[in-house]
């Protein structure tokens, strides 16, 4: 009898490893990898939803857009819109608010004197009064974005 009870152990330790490799084919490990996947999903709905990066037009990219809807060269829209640029801001150093139709307003604002804190401190800091420019969208813009 002894000698049936040694082939035995090794008969289980031959197909423990057969479970095991059978287990690994099996279901089983397709859950196991499910919540791989559950946890990778998160990750790819959140770069799915994640937005495409904004392009950043320039003003040379609207001469571009402009010259060809216009039949102007890029050079003359370039300069038309340059021009543009400077007149606003002219416009505004003296303090005169534009008002651009289906755009909105641009004026400037003063900013007064105040006390802040920093944040890495505590210790009041005082801000000195400055001017903003702020922008009002129309509510034509508003609805179209």
């Amino acid at each position: 009898m002894p000698p049936a009870k040694k082939p035995a152990p090794a008969a289980k330790k031959t197909a423990a490893p057969a479970k095991v490799a059978a287990k690994k084919t099996s279901a089983p490990p397709s859950k196991a990898a499910a919540p791989a996947k559950k946890g990778a999903a998160p990750a790819k709905k959140a770069a799915a939803a994640k937005p495409v990066p904004q392009a950043t037009i320039t003003l040379k990219h609207l001469a571009a857009e402009l010259a060809e809807g216009h039949d102007l060269s890029k050079k003359a829209a370039e300069a038309v819109l340059g021009d543009f640029v400077t007149l606003i801001t002219r416009q505004l150093v003296k303090g005169d608010k534009i008002r651009l139709n289906g755009l909105g307003i641009l004026q400037v604002r003063d900013r007064p004197a105040r006390t802040a804190r920093n944040p890495a401190t505590g210790e009041p800091v005082e801000v000195a009064a400055s001017k903003k420019i702020a922008f009002r969208p129309a509510k034509e813009l508003k609805e179209a974005v």
